[in-house]
């Protein structure tokens, strides 16, 4: 909202984002995190807050997709240092057309342009070199685990581009999550943005009736044991179905909740995939 103030209460959807990013560039704890998207930087958490702040009133939303303050006076509500941050922002990059300012983040912060749309109509050649060595692609075949606890959407969907994550299975029962970004229709909607496939698989979950009162390592250990000898077993098709999403993506990463493999189910479903005869791939938990 502040932000939407010092611009005098209009931007546009890729001007919020790119100068919300290079605001943050000034943050020693930055108040959102980012991901290379279609146009460049882009945070699904302050997107997320924004259409919240629309249904509210704080925002409205115009048919040229230019956002609009409809209430002011934000700026005295943040601490000196973000205020002086944000008037910087206007200061430096105020002027500049809306292509101007996107061919500036991709010559700055090349990483954040690996996902781009429109990159190569707008950067020159040696531009777009850069760009290409911020690309992450590896020619081995290899199975990941990562959880979602304590990670922001991007800093989770980062993890995936930075080691070429080509398909995210999901081995949670019910693909549903409090936290944002993390329930099956956002989780494979971001995914998609970044092309990286989604899955849900499941037939490999664990009830979640059978994971209260789990208050020890022995318990999970107990549980997970359970696991293997009847859920495992029984779904040995769901098991070689994923496997051969490896021979076919050869990046795939299983995912769950918990930040400690230990404590989550994936570290036995991988397990069990490095365990099938004839694989081709590592293994490597994030």
């Amino acid at each position: 909202m502040a932000l939407l103030q010092v611009f005098g209460g209009n931007l546009s959807a890729i001007q919020l984002q790119k100068y919300l990013f290079l605001f943050t560039r000034n943050q020693d704890v930055k108040a959102f995190d980012f991901v290379p998207y279609r146009y460049g930087c882009f945070s699904f958490q302050a997107n997320q807050d924004i259409s919240t702040m629309q249904k509210y009133g704080y925002v409205d939303y115009d048919d040229n997709c230019i956002w609009l303050l409809t209430k002011d006076d934000y700026i005295n509500t943040l601490n000196m240092f973000d205020q002086c941050y944000l008037r910087q922002v206007m200061s430096e990059f105020g002027q500049m057309e809306q292509t101007e300012l996107i061919r500036y983040t991709y010559q700055h912060y090349p990483y954040y342009a690996t996902k781009s749309h429109i990159a190569k109509s707008i950067m020159t050649k040696e531009e777009m070199d850069r760009i290409y060595k911020q690309q992450k692609k590896y020619d081995s075949s290899m199975l990941f685990t990562i959880g979602y606890e304590g990670l922001s959407l991007e800093a989770y969907i980062n993890k995936l581009i930075i080691n070429d994550i080509r398909l995210l299975c999901d081995v949670r029962k019910n693909a549903y999550s409090q936290k944002y970004g993390f329930s099956k229709a956002q989780l494979e909607t971001a995914c998609r943005g970044v092309d990286i496939k989604y899955i849900h698989v499941p037939q490999l979950g664990i009830n979640s009736d059978q994971r209260q009162d789990l208050r020890s390592q022995k318990d999970y250990d107990i549980l997970f044991d359970i696991y293997e000898r009847t859920t495992l077993k029984e779904n040995a098709d769901a098991l070689n179905y994923v496997s051969g999403l490896i021979d076919s993506e050869k990046r795939v990463a299983l995912t769950c909740f918990e930040k400690d493999p230990k404590q989550c189910h994936r570290s036995r479903v991988a397990k069990a995939l490095m365990a099938l005869p004839n694989k081709d791939y590592s293994f490597k938990a994030l």
